[in-house]
């Protein structure tokens, strides 16, 4: 056997452990339908690789049942098998984190400052989210979707007076805890997809050191983020 199927037996056979611990090790489950019920368990990176996954372990059973003698597979994985196995299992095993990724500074407004500093910043910095503080305690997050629909209500009311409007004032008609959620340095970025996918009004995740909502912000960020 050569050199690049050890290489890839070697690492399959850490992935097949993990796999099958996350479904705490049942008795006589195969590899393949492991990866299948974590895929339908909406478990993100064994959801990603499923069909790679499955093509891999049918690569491996041809290594290992189809072996014709001790120094001579049938089978034996091209550079794209053993180097998408490290991928997987780099994934699986090393997961990356959302810091240093998503690491940017993060601009706090007071709830007393006029909704037209918003608006300016909006201008000048092309900035769309906006966490609101009352002396350093989080109170809700301002977007260009949530600006959006104050305005649209101004405009109903028939009233303009946006300027004279402070952001505390903004925070409490339009609700201020279902479009953000806190997340701590060291979480997983398949994590933060699952959070996107799974609350449908969410339109940021905001990074502090241990997930604290009045902790220093750390990052931010927003569903395209992740599509990028």
């Amino acid at each position: 056997m050569g050199e690049r199927a050890d290489d890839f037996l070697t690492t399959f056979n850490r992935i097949e452990k993990e796999v099958k611990s996350l479904l705490g090790n049942p008795v006589n489950l195969g590899f393949s339908e492991a990866v299948r019920r974590l895929a339908k368990k909406q478990h993100d990176l064994i959801g990603k690789n499923e069909n790679d996954l499955l093509q891999l372990a049918q690569l491996r059973n041809a290594i290992v049942h189809d072996q014709i003698a001790d120094d001579f597979v049938i089978a034996e994985p091209n550079e794209w098998a053993v180097q998408r196995i490290k991928e997987i299992e780099k994934g699986l095993l090393s997961p990356e984190k959302v810091l240093p990724r998503f690491a940017k500074k993060v601009t706090g407004f007071e709830q007393t400052v006029p909704m037209r500093e918003i608006l300016e910043t909006v201008k000048e910095k092309r900035y769309s989210q906006f966490p609101v503080y009352d002396h350093g305690k989080f109170l809700g997050l301002i977007t260009l979707r949530t600006i959006g629909l104050y305005l649209s209500e101004l405009v109903l009311q028939r009233s303009f007076d946006i300027f004279n409007k402070k952001v505390g004032d903004f925070l409490i008609q339009n609700g201020k805890n279902t479009n953000f959620e806190f997340v701590s340095a060291d979480t997983n970025i398949a994590e933060v997809e699952e959070k996107f996918q799974q609350i449908a009004t969410l339109e940021a995740i905001l990074i502090t050191k241990d997930g604290n909502r009045d902790g220093n912000l750390l990052g931010i960020i927003r569903p395209r983020d992740i599509l990028n």
